[in-house]
């Protein structure tokens, strides 16, 4: 197993939280009513599972480690990814301040919720794509054994040091009582 298998199976849960996203906004544009915990349960998700701990590992370790192998920071593969992370969490926040505006029944919220939510699965799905077929298979190829196994290796530590990562199963389970409740599977 190697690092860039452990965040190609966190995009599968993105993904799947991206679904689940789609159908409830989808719905809500159809005039349905649904509870604002709904979206910001996904908030949460995408705020702690996404970013917090899969984007946080990409930062702070798959990059930096791309960087030293001769990746630029400031142009290419690692500079476009750091930017549509940031755009990403525009589009989350936009999203969380829509939210606020639907759970006061402001009549804007609901579009305004809708457009933010599209733009944040448009912008994740083409992130993940270029991540799993292009940036991983770059940083699979730049990499010695060793280096596969260090990274693994701070992947893990990651993952136990008591932060975000730490509660990725509780998460997971959100992301599937979500699936059920939305009807996304």
């Amino acid at each position: 197993m190697k690092a860039t298998d452990i965040l190609k199976d966190e995009h599968r849960h993105i993904e799947r939280m991206l679904t689940v996203l789609e159908h409830a906004s989808g719905r809500l544009l159809k005039g349905e009513k649904i509870p604002p915990e709904v979206f910001r349960d996904v908030i949460h998700f995408l705020r702690t599972f996404a970013d917090k701990c899969h984007h946080a590992k990409e930062e702070t370790l798959l990059f930096p480690a791309m960087v030293e192998k001769g990746f630029p920071r400031e142009a290419g593969p690692v500079a476009v990814m750091l930017a549509e992370h940031e755009q990403g969490r525009a589009e989350v926040g936009a999203m969380n301040n829509a939210l606020e505006r639907y759970s006061a029944d402001k009549a804007d919220g609901v579009e305004e919720l809708v457009a933010h939510a599209h733009r944040f699965i448009a912008l994740l799905r083409e992130h993940i794509g270029k991540e799993d077929n292009v940036l991983f298979a770059m940083a699979d190829q730049h990499f010695s054994d060793d280096e596969q196994t260090t990274l693994l290796q701070d992947f893990k530590k990651v993952e136990g040091s008591g932060g975000a990562c730490e509660t990725k199963s509780e998460l997971v389970a959100l992301l599937k009582r979500l699936e059920r409740e939305a009807g996304a599977r």
